[in-house]
């Protein structure tokens, strides 16, 4: 009976590893970045990466990380070197990072999220598969520690007070208009992938898209439901497509930040969001 048992298991196990052999081979799994993975796919290699980082973090010792000196150190290195992904309070990521599989986590979560020696470890080995790289040849211990000192005063900052700070004016840049970009209501199946190539998912969870437990900004769902957007605009297509191309221009004080949408991709976003349901399945 045992031997009957660890033969079906054998078998099975064997029959799973060629079954998923050929799958790979196959090519069918959509390696685009500009389709997300699977949410099985995506739950495995979220996973795995939070583990991995618990588990080679959890021997280093933080050291004292107060002190303006750290910070502002902190605050320069983190421009220099980790802004253009990661953005800051009010600050889109350079605009190669939007559209990055997977997309890199905004500053803010990644201060409240992680503990201070997971960043440490995080900075100074980086990630594979993940564009995020190692700064361990390029920056000494000392000043990783002071880029961790900020990342994890940042979540508390407004964005006015992190223009202050950083001695930056709050200019953002004119969205710009896609060619042949047309009034049409907007395509609601090229709006899902908008919201992944503009980095939506990096702030927002959004019904019907594979991301991160994003928290930053309010989950996008229900918007059919809502009486305002972003608590000062009536609910309407027109004045959602105004929001996600100048949210600053509607309110100075707004953290979401400017992303140069155009009015075609403004368009296609509204119609996917308005596409959804209550339970958060597309409306056919």
């Amino acid at each position: 009976m045992v031997t009957r048992i660890v033969s079906t298991l054998l078998v099975l196990t064997i029959l799973s590893l060629v079954g998923a052999a050929v799958y790979v081979y196959s090519g069918v799994y959509d390696v685009a970045a500009t389709r997300q993975h699977t949410p099985p796919v995506y739950w495995l290699l979220q996973t795995a990466l939070r583990r991995s980082i618990a588990v080679r973090a959890r021997d280093i010792e933080t050291p004292d990380l107060s002190g303006p000196d750290r910070f502002r150190s902190g605050m320069r290195l983190y421009r220099e070197r980790c802004a253009q992904c990661h953005g800051a309070p009010g600050v889109a990521p350079d605009r190669f990072s939007l559209g990055m599989t997977p997309v890199p986590p905004p500053i803010m979560q990644a201060g409240r999220e992680m503990s201070p020696a997971e960043i440490f470890w995080t900075v100074k080995h980086g990630l594979k598969m993940t564009g995020m790289p190692g700064w361990d040849f390029k920056l000494t211990d000392e000043e990783i520690w002071d880029i961790v000192a900020f990342s994890i005063a940042v979540p508390n900052l407004s964005p006015a007070q992190y223009y202050e700070l950083a001695g930056i004016e709050q200019n953002p840049p004119e969205p710009t208009q896609a060619e042949g970009a047309d009034q049409a209501s907007g395509d609601a199946e090229a709006g899902r992938v908008a919201l992944l190539q503009y980095g939506c998912i990096a702030c927002h969870t959004i019904d019907g898209v594979t991301g991160p437990d994003a928290w930053v900004g309010p989950p996008l769902r229900r918007m059919r439901e809502r009486k305002y957007i972003a608590g000062v605009l009536p609910n309407s297509r027109e004045n959602l497509i105004r929001w996600i191309r100048d949210p600053q221009g509607v309110d100075p004080l707004t953290a979401m930040p400017q992303l140069g949408v155009t009015e075609k991709h403004a368009r296609d976003i509204a119609a996917y969001l308005y596409s959804l349901d209550d339970a958060g399945r597309e409306m056919r």
